[in-house]
C-alpha cells in the first residue's frame, strides 16, 4: 500500500544486505574457528620440538586435532 510494508527493507533496495551479512558471519566464524585449530596445533609442535611431550603424546594429540578440525 503506498509503497510501504515491503518487509526487510526490500522496497528499498537494500534486501542485499540482509544476505551478505549472514555470509560474512558465517564466514567470519569459519575462519575463526581455523585459526584456533591451527593455533593448536603450533602449539603442540612447539612443546614437542622443545621436548615437552614424547613423539607418542605429540602423535596422540595430533591426530585428535585433525579429527576434530
Amino acid at each position: 500500500m503506498y509503497g510501504f510494508g515491503h518487509g526487510w527493507g526490500m522496497g528499498m533496495g537494500w534486501g542485499w544486505l540482509l544476505p551478505l551479512l549472514l555470509i560474512a558471519i558465517v564466514y567470519y566464524l569459519f575462519q575463526n574457528r581455523k585459526t584456533q585449530r591451527s593455533s593448536a596445533q603450533d602449539i603442540l609442535d612447539k612443546r614437542y620440538a622443545s621436548g615437552g611431550i614424547s613423539k607418542e603424546e605429540y602423535d596422540e594429540k595430533s591426530k585428535h586435532l585433525k579429527e576434530n578440525a
